[in-house]
């Protein structure tokens, strides 16, 4: 599907604005429409996938420390229809008290956002599944939520093994009953758009238009 319309909304991913940061699930607008969040590691390039699919270098706010993601920060594609990009967790070199914190907005923003429709999962195609990004599939599983497993920095691994790593973590996703149902397998990489990136973008609009 192209990024065009849908049930008579016009999208376009490239029109993609931020709407505002925050701290917990408190400050967040009301709690309708349709939202797709981005997780995963501190380190794992969510917020260069954001910038990358909606073709704007300062959408989301990137940079050589991990960690930048602090807030819970909202973006809208169309009205009522808003990408999510979640604190990272497990590499930020940050106080633990902070750490806790984000732990806290993650949980509350997983259990209780009824708008959210469907989950990004970000890893390093380097070193994937992690055992907290384990815990994440396993939960969005168990809650029957359409994920994305996107292998992030693809370029940094030739075809061949590029491949390889897609079926190592399809054979590891075996663990997971009904897996085959809810979770589907993205190699991406920001620096070479040929890979993956024109993927994500139509399973976006298909998530949004629930058509996974």
């Amino acid at each position: 599907m192209s990024e065009d319309n849908f049930n008579g909304i016009e999208i376009s991913l490239k029109k993609t604005h931020f709407v505002l940061s925050a701290p917990d699930i408190t400050v967040l607008p009301q709690d309708e429409g349709k939202e797709i969040a981005f997780i995963g590691r501190s380190n794992a390039g969510k917020s260069s996938a954001l910038n990358t699919i909606t073709e704007q270098k300062n959408l989301a706010k990137t940079s050589k420390t991990p960690g930048r993601t602090q807030m819970i920060n909202l973006f809208e594609c169309a009205d009522g229809y808003r990408i999510v990009d979640l604190p990272g967790y497990g590499y930020a070199k940050v106080p633990l008290e902070m750490k806790k914190k984000w732990q806290i907005a993650l949980n509350q923003y997983l259990e209780r956002r009824e708008s959210l429709i469907g989950l990004v999962v970000v890893m390093d195609i380097r070193n994937p599944l992690t055992q907290i990004d384990r815990q994440i599939v396993n939960w969005s599983i168990a809650c029957q939520l359409p994920t994305i497993l996107l292998l992030t920095k693809a370029d940094k691994l030739n075809q061949g093994p590029r491949q390889q790593a897609v079926k190592e973590v399809l054979f590891q996703l075996q663990e997971f009953a009904n897996y085959e149902d809810y979770v589907k397998v993205i190699p991406f990489s920001s620096l070479n758009h040929s890979i993956g990136v024109k993927n994500l973008k139509n399973m976006i609009v298909d998530l949004f238009n629930a058509q996974f």
